[in-house]
């Protein structure tokens, strides 16, 4: 298996360069492209810094990775994904690893998510796709288990590989040291965290994040997470509705 490892949190994060390193152990040969700067909640979204139509590329060798060629892209994690579809980064990937993003991708909000967005891009162009989250909540301040998230994932390594192309899983894992198998989970219509718009008279838009502890649905991927359960829900790509008429 030929596999890209991705985000949205840059290619400084060290939930990248973690999943990296498990795709490597798992015996997968493994490229690594990622946006230079943050771009969380880009979605699928496009956007790169052009010059002349030319996107910067830059080589980076990450920690521990020697091996493994890495780039940090100018571009959002979508862009990301489509361009190594058609070749950018060495043969197109089979499967594209999107993660572990610091902060959980659950319920509908996952459309907002630059890493669910790679994932699903990835998978429309021909790979399978796995989204990877580690639910760290609010405070930056707490330890960040990554190699947790990575452990559950690798879990699910075989069996991404194992989907038909075009397949797409979404996995959040809490914050924990330990944690159990992951289970599936349909998508909330909330999460715990939301955002929420602050007053203001200065002729500017104020966002703030707060936490939400009720009103969760019993099963879905946030109230399973919030009960410290690792959650896995497969994404459908894009795709028509048969069924709508109008």
């Amino acid at each position: 298996m030929r596999v890209l490892v991705t985000n949205d949190d840059g290619i400084d994060s060290p939930g990248l360069t973690a999943l990296a390193r498990a795709a490597v152990a798992h015996g997968w040969t493994t490229v690594v492209a990622a946006p230079a700067r943050e771009s969380s909640g880009t979605s699928a979204g496009l956007t790169a810094a052009e010059d002349d139509r030319r996107v910067e590329v830059e080589r980076r060798e990450l920690p521990g990775l020697s091996d493994v060629p890495g780039y940090a892209v100018a571009a959002h994690p979508a862009f990301i994904a489509l361009v190594a579809s058609q070749g950018a980064f060495g043969d197109p990937p089979d499967v594209v690893l999107s993660g572990v993003n610091r902060g959980a991708n659950v319920g509908r909000a996952v459309l907002h998510s630059g890493t669910v967005g790679a994932a699903l891009t990835a998978a429309i162009n021909g790979a399978r796709a796995l989204a990877v989250s580690l639910d760290v909540g609010l405070d930056p301040a707490v330890p960040h288990h990554w190699d947790t998230a990575v452990a559950v994932a690798a879990t699910l390594f075989d069996r991404v590989a194992a989907l038909p192309a075009g397949s797409v899983l979404n996995l959040n894992v809490p914050n924990l040291a330990e944690v159990g198998e992951p289970e599936r989970a349909g998508l909330a219509e909330f999460g715990q965290v939301r955002t929420r718009i602050k007053d203001s008279d200065d002729g500017t838009i104020s966002l703030a994040a707060v936490v939400v502890e009720e009103g969760l649905s019993p099963g879905t991927d946030a109230a399973l997470l919030a009960e410290g359960l690792p959650t896995v829900t497969p994404l459908r790509p894009v795709t028509e509705d048969p069924d709508l008429e109008f």
